[in-house]
């Protein structure tokens, strides 16, 4: 629970970076997008769904967090999984302040993992434990704290919901009172520095993985091709789906087209809100094998 601070951000404008680290699937993204209060990362059942690192800014009146939404920590099974980890450990570097987001129950052996890349970092440390509306009272709540507690020195250690938003307006007040003075480093209207293009590969990816079988969704890349603005308002899109099997693009396609299309269609609608414009989306399949092992079919997707 938020330990009460004499340190005082009333009058002063703070500021500063966040990073949200944690095992996959403990709802880092959701969390991103219920502190920003817009959907800037994708949110899928499947664990391992964030590859890049996604940037989010919540302005306040009396500060500006500007945070960074991880790839889940755990160990890398080719050089796409590599890619990640680097992702995630880089960010450390950048911030002031990192939440550890848990689940609910004792540390696992992934829980474990992430805590022991954390033990010799020297930034400040919030554990925050996530999806608390799944507790049935509170001592088991306890219990979660506690042991963690026998692993690292927390801060503060905040309970939440990402998913309701429980807690987290506590979650904001607290991580800025210990962010230092500093300027507005983004414009008010500025939440993210994602770019359009890249939401829209992003969304078509989640549609997918939503629509696909246990085997398939991170055997899946999206790569826009090309993106073209039309004189009466209408965005073209064109994307390439890259799979690693034959067999993967028939699941994708499924029977008569229909997991593409349905796919297809929620992702355009949700790209048409994001663009706020009309939408012509086509996607096409492309086996390329092994591209998670491929450095250069990495690079080309814009991993670094």
């Amino acid at each position: 629970m938020a330990v009460s601070s004499d340190k005082n951000t009333a009058s002063i404008f703070r500021s500063g970076f966040v990073a949200i680290m944690g095992k996959p699937n403990v709802g880092k993204s959701t969390l991103l997008n219920t502190i920003t209060g817009q959907k800037i990362a994708i949110v899928t059942s499947r664990p391992q769904t964030t590859r890049n690192r996604i940037m989010g800014v919540k302005n306040v009146p009396n500060g500006q967090i500007v945070l960074f939404d991880t790839p889940g920590i755990h160990a890398p099974l080719h050089t796409l999984g590599r890619f990640i980890l680097k992702t995630s450990m880089d960010t450390v570097s950048e911030v002031e302040l990192i939440y550890l987001v848990v689940n609910p129950a004792s540390p696992d052996e992934d829980d474990i993992s992430v805590i022991n890349m954390l033990k010799d970092v020297k930034k400040v440390l919030f554990l925050v434990v996530n999806k608390i509306d799944m507790l049935r009272d509170k001592s088991a709540l306890l219990c979660v704290i506690d042991a963690y507690r026998k692993f690292l020195n927390f801060e503060e250690i905040i309970p939440v919901s990402a998913k309701s938003g429980s807690g987290v307006d506590v979650l904001i007040s607290e991580s800025l009172r210990y962010l230092p003075e500093g300027p507005r480093y983004y414009p008010d209207e500025v939440v993210t520095d994602v770019f359009e293009r890249f939401m829209a590969s992003e969304t078509i990816r989640e549609k997918l993985m939503d629509y696909t079988h246990d085997e398939i969704p991170h055997s899946i890349a999206v790569d826009v091709v090309r993106w073209q603005e039309k004189k009466s308002g209408l965005i073209s899109i064109s994307a390439n789906i890259l799979v690693e099997k034959p067999t993967q693009k028939g699941i994708i396609i499924g029977k008569n087209g229909r997991t593409l299309k349905a796919a297809g269609t929620k992702a355009r609608k949700e790209i048409e809100d994001i663009v706020g414009a009309r939408v012509y989306l086509d996607l096409f399949i492309k086996v390329k094998k092994n591209w998670r092992k491929d450095v250069s079919a990495l690079k080309d997707l814009g991993f670094k």
